[in-house]
């Protein structure tokens, strides 16, 4: 067997498993099967087993939550792994530490072990007759890079992993675990090709991860979804712990360096305590974030989790596309939000801190309501570049177009038809609205997709390093 020399070798060969997340239509259980990545967990020793795990999924923040779980258990003193999707300049960014990249050892090692198990796989080495392959099909992209992650993280001897769903969550490949607690996060209406086209719908896929006798943090959701989840729990003799009971937020401002904000505990070992917070990112749903991940670890960890190391670990975590300032002077912010509840929020905050009439960089993926995300943005800004959301996921620009230049919704004094421009080549926007930028010495946003941000983020990079 020819074994891999260096990790982005093995990041190349799970490329050559990228097929469903192209926009394979169909419901999860079409092609997703928790039987081929249990058979894949087998085959490598359970490492999903080496060490507790926090599942968290959710339509948005979900990823946020995950980082700062992460980073708050290492400042407590607990050897971390962390698992998120997707990625948005480097694989890297999925698999690792609160801290960063696992060092190269620990990936070309896991990587060797994933090749050799994916052969078993193939070769049907546990029974010749439960041989992989065409009967049972090939596994899927995320399906190797969460079980890569679970050997790395077993490589690296991690004391406990927060672990990202990548796709609603009952048939998602990371839920194969036996968490010592799920948390959920705001429910919206996303991927519907998969999940389904109701909020309720979908909190029912998310609900998978929700295990018998092990307790659920939740975010703070709609009376419908909040309903479903507390029955579900209730079955399960799963304790509920809702966000809004438990924790309150307070004295909450947001600055271009980041949000501060009060927390105030009801439960587990900083009951009663008020803890001053802040975390680098700004946006009122960031300290919604904090204060869900702060309240599972103080909770799950009352004698090892303190206020020390939840305020460290907040002021310590920041993650790519999660309003990130790539360029000052004006500023250029990127974040990743596709939802209606993301990207109003994300509005609210770039035009609360650089005020309305700036420009708009957007593109979603086909699957988004671009009406009703457009409606959210419509009269905000002087100009607006419509594009494609990158080169990973479909879009439909010209719908996305169209939505935008309604006349009836725009509002007076803040352009017109004309200040909207389609550009569907996403390279040639970003020279546009870097042109653009120049000539009016205007603040930008780009928004509407993780892949779109990366795009922008690789043409206008931060100053800081990126491993």
């Amino acid at each position: 067997m020819n074994y891999f020399a260096h990790s982005d070798d093995v990041y190349q060969w799970l490329g050559n498993f990228i097929n469903l997340e192209r926009g394979m239509g169909g419901r999860p259980g079409e092609h997703f099967k928790l039987d081929r990545m249990r058979r894949f967990a087998r085959l490598a020793g359970h490492p999903e087993k080496s060490a507790p795990v926090i599942h968290v999924a959710g339509s948005k923040g979900k990823g946020s939550v995950t980082a700062m779980l992460a980073a708050i258990l290492e400042k407590a003193g607990m050897k971390t792994a962390r698992y998120l999707s997707p990625h948005v300049s480097s694989w890297r960014e999925r698999i690792g530490s609160a801290a960063g990249a696992f060092p190269e050892e620990i990936y070309t090692a896991a990587g060797n072990e994933l090749r050799e198990i994916y052969t078993a796989f193939r070769n049907g080495a546990e029974d010749p007759a439960e041989r992989g392959g065409a009967e049972e099909g090939e596994p899927t992209f995320f399906e190797l890079a969460t079980l890569y992650f679970f050997l790395c993280a077993r490589a690296a001897g991690a004391e406990i992993m927060a672990v990202e769903t990548g796709l609603g969550g009952r048939l998602d490949a990371t839920n194969i675990v036996d968490p010592l607690a799920s948390v959920i996060t705001l429910i919206e209406t996303e991927h519907t090709e998969y999940l389904g086209n109701t909020p309720k719908e979908i909190a029912g896929e998310k609900a998978g991860i929700i295990k018998r006798g092990r307790p659920l943090f939740l975010a703070e959701q709609t009376a419908e979804v909040f309903s479903l989840f507390r029955t579900k729990a209730a079955a399960l003799g799963a304790r509920l712990y809702y966000l809004g009971e438990h924790v309150e937020t307070s004295g909450l401002a947001v600055r271009r360096e980041g949000a501060a904000f009060s927390l105030l505990f009801h439960t587990g070992g900083l009951c009663g305590e008020r803890v001053e917070c802040r975390v680098p990112v700004p946006g009122k749903v960031y300290a919604a974030n904090a204060a869900l991940a702060a309240l599972t670890l103080t909770t799950l960890f009352p004698r090892r989790v303190n206020a020390d190391s939840v305020r460290a670990g907040l002021e310590s975590c920041a993650l790519p596309a999660r309003f990130e300032t790539l360029a000052e002077a004006p500023p250029v912010i990127t974040d990743g939000a596709h939802t209606a509840a993301s990207v109003s929020s994300c509005a609210d905050t770039f035009c609360g801190l650089y005020g309305e009439g700036g420009i708009l960089l957007f593109g979603c993926a086909r699957d988004k309501n671009a009406s009703a995300l457009a409606a959210l943005l419509r009269g905000r800004f002087s100009r607006v570049i419509i594009t494609a959301p990158g080169n990973f996921r479909a879009g439909d620009p010209p719908a996305v177009y169209k939505a935008f230049t309604r006349a009836e919704d725009l509002r007076p004094g803040r352009g017109g038809p004309d200040a909207v421009e389609l550009i569907p080549d996403t390279a040639e926007a970003i020279r546009r609205v870097i042109e653009l930028r120049a000539l009016t010495r205007l603040p930008v946003l780009g928004t509407g997709s993780f892949y779109l941000a990366a795009a922008l983020r690789d043409a206008l990079p931060p100053a800081e390093d990126r491993t």
